[in-house]
C-alpha cells in the first residue's frame, strides 16, 4: 500500500506543487469562494416581500438578488450567501451579488472583507445608489485602527447617506434599523420609539416586510407586547424561513405565554426539517437550529409537558454529529444534554435517569464538571430509588474528580510560580502568581463540593441525621429550589421550606413544576386551604401539561379529594392576537429525518460493477475522491484503508467513487495491487453523475468535491461531510457510525 501511495503522493506533488491551477475541490475564484455554499441556489419562494432593484440585465439574476435580501432579513446567512452566488453565476458583472455575500458573513468580518473587495473592483457600472451600498460596507470591513464603535457610527453614517439621497428606499432603512439594534451594546439606543418610527415607515409601504423580525428584537427584554403585530406576522412575512417563525417566540416567553412560544418553536422547527430533508442538509449546519429547538424544550418544561419535551431533548442527542458544528461542547448534542438534564430535574424522573445513564443520552463525558453534573444527578435518583449503597458509589466517584482536580490545581501553581521566578519576579509577587493560579484552578472544584454536599445530605436523611443533613444542605449550593425545599421538609425546616416554595413558585407563576410543588408541599405541611387556593391557580397553568409525571400525580390525592376529576385541568381559551395561523403539518415534519440515498451503479476494474444495491440491509460509507491527482484524497484512503477491517468488526463496508475515468482507476489499482489487494472497492464516475446527486459537486464553478457519507442499512444518509477538502479522521467516522446505526428508527 505504502508503495502505490507513494507514487500517487509523487505523482500529485508534481501537479500542483508547481501549477497555477488550485488544488482540486477548491474554488477558482481564491480560498474565500473554498467556504460557503457550492450548490446551485433555486428560488423557494416565501423568502419576504423584497425589492431592492441592482443592476443586472438578467431578470433571474434579479430574482435571485430579492431572495437573498430576504433571506439576509431572516438571518439565514448561508442560504442568502448561496443566492447570491447564484447571482453572481448568471450575471459575473454584478457588483451587488458580491455585496450580498458580504454581508451575508457580517459576523465574520474577515471573510466578508473579501467579498466587498470584488463589489468594489465591479462597482463601477452600477447606479449610485448601488454605489453607496457598497461603500458603506467597504468602510466598515476595512482594516484599520478604528474602535468597534467609531466603525459602527461610520456604517449607521453611511446608510444615513442613502436615505438622505433616496428617502424611499426601505431596504436601507430596514438595514439601519437591525444595525442600530446589532449595534446596542457599543451604541446604545436611547430611543426605541424613534428606531420604532422607523421601522413603521417600512410597514406603511409594505405592511409584510420581514422587518418585522426587528421590531420583535428592538422590544425584546423591554416592552415585548409593543411587538405582538409583528410577532402575528413575522412568520407569514417570510414563511419558508425558519427564523422568522421561531422570532414570534422571544415576544411570547417574554410575556410568558408558553403555549404561543411552543407552536412558533414547533413551526420553525418544521420549517427547518423541510429544508434539511429536501436539500440533504445536516440540522446543525443552520446554525441556529439547535437554539430554537432547545428554547422549544424549555417552553415544554414551563407547560409541563414532559413527554414530549423528554423526547425532543432525545432527539437532539441522537442526531448527526461534526466535530465543527455539533459535539458535547456545542450545538444539536450540547444542547441536547442540558435539556433532557432539566426535564428529568424537573419532573423528578429518577427512574429515567438510571435507564438512560447506560445509553448514549447520558453517557459519562471526559470533561469535570459534565460528569460531576451527570453524576450529582444520577447519586439523587439513587436516593430517591432507595439505592443507598450506590449513592456512596457516585460519591467516590466525585472524590475522585476532586483528588485530580486538586492535583491540577497543585501543578498550575506550581508552573506559575516557575514562570514568576523565570522572570525575576520578587518574593511577594511569586506568591501572588501561585495564589491567583490556585485560586483559578480550585474554582472548578465547586461544583465537586455542591455535589458532595448534596449526596452527603440525602444519605443522611436516609439515616435518619436530620440535623447533620442540613448541615450538608447549607453547603450544597446551587440545589434546585424544587430539591431543596422537599429536603427542608423532610429535615424538620417547615419554615424554611415555606419560605423556598413560596419564592419558587412566585418566580414561575405561570409555569407547572414551581406550582405543582408549592401544592405538593404546602399538603404535606398540613395547610389544606393555602394548598386549595394554589391548586385552584395550578388547574388553568397545567393545562396542557402531563398529569402522570412524578411532580404532577404527588397532588392526585387532593384533587380527588376536592371533588374534581382524573383530569382536573382547566386550559385557557385560545389567544386572538396571533394571527392566522397553518396548520403545523403544512409547514414540514415534526422531526428530522435522513435524506434517501440515491442509488447508483458504475463500472469498476476488472470489469466489475459497484453498485448500492450490492450493500442493501448494510451500512456503507461511501468516499467521493477526486482522483490519483488529489494529494488529500491520497492522504484520506491513507487513512481508511488500513482501518477498512475496524469498519467490517463494527458492519460497516467502506467504498469509494473517483472522478477519474475507467482506464485511469485501472491503472492506480493495478499498480497497487502488485503487492496486495486495495481493501476498498474503487469505482469510476468520470462525468460526475453521482457526485452531483449527492451535492459532492460545485455547480457554480462545475467542478466536483470531496465527500464522505455513512448510508445505512435501510439506505438512508445518516452522516455526510462534503467540502474542499476530505473528511480525514477516521476515529470520528467509525464512532459516530457506530453511535448512529446503535440508534433505532
Amino acid at each position: 500500500m505504502r508503495c502505490w501511495l507513494g507514487l500517487l503522493l509523487a505523482f500529485n506533488l508534481s501537479v500542483s506543487a508547481f501549477g497555477a491551477d488550485p488544488l482540486p475541490g477548491h474554488s477558482a475564484h481564491g480560498e474565500v469562494f473554498d467556504e460557503g455554499p457550492r450548490q446551485a441556489a433555486y428560488l423557494i419562494g416565501g423568502t419576504g416581500a423584497v425589492t431592492f432593484p441592482v443592476t443586472t440585465s438578467v431578470p433571474e439574476a434579479q430574482a435571485f438578488f430579492n431572495q437573498g435580501v430576504g433571506q439576509l432579513h431572516g438571518f439565514w446567512y448561508f442560504e442568502a450567501e448561496r443566492s447570491f452566488r447564484q447571482v453572481a453565476k448568471l450575471d459575473p458583472n454584478c457588483a451587488m451579488a458580491y455585496w450580498g455575500m458580504a454581508y451575508a458573513n457580517i459576523e465574520n468580518r474577515g471573510r466578508a472583507a473579501k467579498f466587498i473587495v470584488k463589489a468594489t473592483e465591479k462597482k463601477a457600472t452600477a447606479t449610485r445608489r448601488e454605489q453607496l451600498f457598497i461603500d458603506a460596507m467597504a468602510d466598515y470591513l476595512k482594516e484599520d485602527k478604528r474602535k468597534e464603535e467609531e466603525r459602527r457610527k461610520a456604517y449607521i453614517s453611511g446608510l444615513e447617506k442613502i436615505l438622505l439621497e433616496f428617502p424611499d428606499d426601505i431596504e436601507a432603512k430596514a438595514f439601519l434599523v437591525v444595525f442600530l439594534y446589532q449595534s446596542n451594546g457599543s451604541i446604545p439606543i436611547t430611543s426605541r420609539f424613534a428606531v420604532d418610527a422607523l421601522v413603521s415607515e417600512i410597514f406603511q409601504k409594505q405592511p409584510m416586510h420581514p422587518a418585522h423580525h426587528y421590531r420583535i428584537h428592538l422590544w425584546d427584554h423591554n416592552k415585548a407586547e409593543k411587538a405582538l403585530e409583528s410577532a402575528a406576522r413575522a412568520g407569514h412575512a417570510s414563511p419558508k424561513i425558519a427564523h422568522m417563525w421561531h422570532m414570534p417566540g422571544h415576544t411570547y416567553s417574554e410575556l410568558k405565554r408558553w403555549t404561543d412560544a411552543a407552536w412558533q418553536q414547533e413551526a420553525s422547527g418544521r420549517t427547518d426539517h423541510a429544508h434539511m430533508m429536501r436539500d440533504r442538509v445536516l440540522p446543525d449546519q443552520i446554525h441556529n437550529y439547535a437554539h430554537n429547538q432547545e428554547w422549544l424544550v424549555r417552553n415544554l418544561i414551563n407547560l409541563g409537558r414532559h413527554k414530549t419535551a423528554m423526547d425532543l431533548a432525545k432527539n437532539l442527542l441522537e442526531l448527526p454529529r461534526h466535530p465543527k458544528f455539533n459535539t458535547l461542547t456545542k450545538g444539536s448534542a450540547k444542547n441536547g444534554r442540558e435539556r433532557l438534564m432539566q426535564v428529568i430535574e424537573n419532573f423528578e424522573l429518577w427512574d429515567d435517569v438510571v435507564t438512560l445513564a447506560a445509553t448514549m443520552y447520558l453517557d459519562s463525558p471526559d470533561e469535570p464538571v459534565e460528569k460531576t453534573k451527570r453524576l450529582r444527578l444520577l447519586g439523587v435518583a439513587h436516593y430517591h430509588r432507595g439505592e443507598f449503597p450506590l449513592v456512596e458509589e457516585r460519591l467516590k466517584e466525585l472524590e475522585t474528580i476532586a483528588l485530580k482536580l486538586e492535583e491540577k490545581a497543585q501543578t498550575d501553581a506550581a508552573e506559575a510560580e516557575k514562570k514568576a521566578r523565570d522572570e525575576k519576579k520578587n518574593d511577594a509577587d511569586i506568591a501572588k502568581a501561585k495564589e491567583e493560579a490556585l485560586k483559578k484552578s480550585r474554582e472548578a472544584t465547586k461544583p465537586v463540593e455542591n455535589a458532595q454536599a448534596e449526596l452527603r445530605g440525602v444519605l443522611l436523611l436516609a439515616r435518619g441525621d436530620a440535623e447533620k443533613a442540613r448541615e450538608q444542605f447549607d453547603k450544597a449550593l446551587e440545589t434546585p429550589k424544587q430539591r431543596l425545599a422537599r429536603y427542608q421538609f423532610l429535615s424538620g425546616q417547615h419554615d424554611k421550606c415555606l419560605e423556598t416554595i413560596n419564592s419558587f413558585a412566585k418566580s414561575g407563576e405561570t409555569e407547572v413544576v414551581p406550582q405543582a410543588v408549592q401544592v405538593d408541599l404546602l399538603r404535606l405541611m398540613n395547610k389544606l386551604d393555602d394548598a386549595k387556593a394554589a391548586f385552584a391557580k395550578l388547574r388553568t397553568v397545567a393545562g396542557h401539561a402531563d398529569l402522570d409525571s412524578p411532580v404532577l400525580s404527588r397532588i392526585a390525592s387532593l384533587a380527588k379529594a376536592q371533588g374534581w376529576p382524573d383530569d382536573w385541568r382547566t386550559p385557557a381559551a385560545p389567544n386572538t392576537d396571533v394571527g392566522e395561523r397553518p396548520v403545523l403539518d403544512s409547514l414540514g415534519p415534526v422531526r428530522w429525518s435522513p435524506s434517501p440515498a440515491i442509488d447508483f451503479s458504475l463500472p469498476a476494474p476488472g470489469e466489475k460493477t459497484l453498485s448500492l444495491t450490492d450493500y442493501k440491509g448494510k451500512p456503507v460509507v461511501v468516499i467521493f475522491y477526486l482522483g490519483a491527482g488529489c494529494l488529500h484524497c491520497v492522504e484520506q484512503l491513507q487513512k481508511f484503508a488500513p482501518r477498512a477491517n475496524d469498519f467490517q468488526q463494527a458492519g460497516v463496508s467502506i467504498v469509494g467513487i473517483s472522478t477519474e475515468d475507467m482506464a485511469s482507476l485501472t491503472t492506480s489499482v493495478t499498480n497497487f495491487s502488485k503487492d496486495s489487494p486495495f481493501p476498498i472497492p474503487l469505482a469510476a464516475d468520470p462525468e460526475r453523475r453521482i457526485f452531483k446527486a449527492y451535492r459532492a459537486f460545485d455547480d457554480f464553478e462545475n467542478i466536483p468535491l470531496h465527500g464522505t457519507l455513512l448510508i445505512d442499512g435501510a439506505g438512508l444518509v445518516r452522516w455526510q461531510d462534503i467540502s474542499f477538502e476530505p473528511f480525514q479522521d477516521v476515529d470520528f467516522v467509525l464512532s459516530e457510525a457506530k453511535r448512529l446505526l446503535s440508534i433505532s428508527r
